[in-house]
């Protein structure tokens, strides 16, 4: 497929690394669902297209805002290529890969191999807590199947352990491995991969510590809030990582905070997430069991908050 602005592949059939350049607002989709819980196809085309528009990076299918936990195998698969066929080459497109069953990541990276995605997104397998040479060991076999450059994801929060320095002298020994997802909150985390791992780039996974990741470095935020609000989300990038200007995006970040605390309270990540979707025109639908949605008063601050932010930036941009 072709390439956006954040991604390069390697040609096939060519004995070199693959490249892959984490730059910029990448989206980890939402999957829209039916109120009969079946996929709504539509409503993800548009909300590619509203991504597209608004000026993000590269799109990831099958994360866990998307509720690959709730998903087969084979429906993450259809998923993933709905999304790579709808973007049509206009952004990267990158596979989630993560799961509780090491054959069911292998399907899933050989699925992505098979539709030419960018890039997969590997994560530890939730719940077996394995040690950090079992989980560097599935992680390779996984990096094997997919063949593509491979973005690690270090959630310990989900996942129950952290992808430590054993794993990662491991697993960054592969060519790959090119990027880390970093979601610990940690930011220790920051300090350990900007100085001891430079050749995996580090990318944002905890929204809350934007700029702190752009300050050491990193050049892109996979942030599941660019679903509603991407234009506030790029130009939070743009000030930081491609103007280095952190005083105009300490005042977007302000603007942004509160959102970070709605998101992150309570347990409702994923369903303030894809009433922001709701709230941006589009259509998002319920979440698949045992999830449930907002109550009246929890939509009504969600959508207080976005407005405020929205009205914020727009200032904050247009005053530069």
């Amino acid at each position: 497929m072709a390439k956006g602005p954040g991604g390069g592949r390697a040609q096939e059939g060519r004995a070199m690394k693959p490249t892959f350049k984490l730059e910029g607002i990448y989206t980890p989709l939402i999957t829209p669902f039916h109120a009969d819980g079946g996929i709504d196809f539509d409503g993800l085309a548009d909300l590619v297209e509203h991504l597209v528009a608004g000026g993000v990076h590269g799109l990831i299918s099958g994360g866990s805002t998307g509720e690959n936990y709730a998903e087969t195998v084979e429906e993450r698969l259809e998923l993933a290529r709905f999304i790579a066929e709808r973007s049509a080459g206009r952004l990267p497109v990158i596979v989630g890969t993560g799961a509780m069953r090491t054959p069911d990541s292998i399907a899933l990276a050989e699925g992505a191999r098979a539709m030419g995605a960018d890039a997969i997104l590997l994560a530890t397998p939730p719940y077996s807590v394995p040690t950090e040479a079992e989980n560097a060991a599935n992680a390779l076999e996984i990096d094997r199947a997919a063949g593509l450059p491979v973005i690690l994801y270090n959630y310990p929060g989900r996942m129950g352990v952290s992808m430590g320095r054993a794993f990662l002298d491991i697993v960054g020994a592969s060519e790959n491995v090119v990027g880390i997802k970093e979601s610990s909150g940690d930011v220790n985390r920051i300090h350990t991969l900007a100085c001891d791992y430079p050749n995996i780039q580090m990318s944002c996974g905890m929204d809350d510590q934007a700029l702190e990741f752009f300050a050491w470095g990193a050049r892109s935020w996979i942030c599941a809030g660019s679903n509603f609000l991407p234009e506030e989300h790029v130009a939070l990038y743009e000030a930081c990582a491609v103007r280095g200007d952190f005083a105009t995006g300490r005042r977007i970040m302000t603007a942004m905070m509160p959102l970070m605390g709605v998101l992150e309270q309570g347990g409702k990540f994923i369903q303030c997430v894809k009433h922001g979707v709701e709230t941006a025109g589009l259509r998002a639908g319920p979440m698949r069991p045992p999830l449930q949605g907002l109550n009246a008063d929890e939509k009504a601050e969600l959508e207080a908050v976005i407005a405020t932010l929205k009205t914020a930036v727009a200032a904050i941009v247009e005053g530069e």
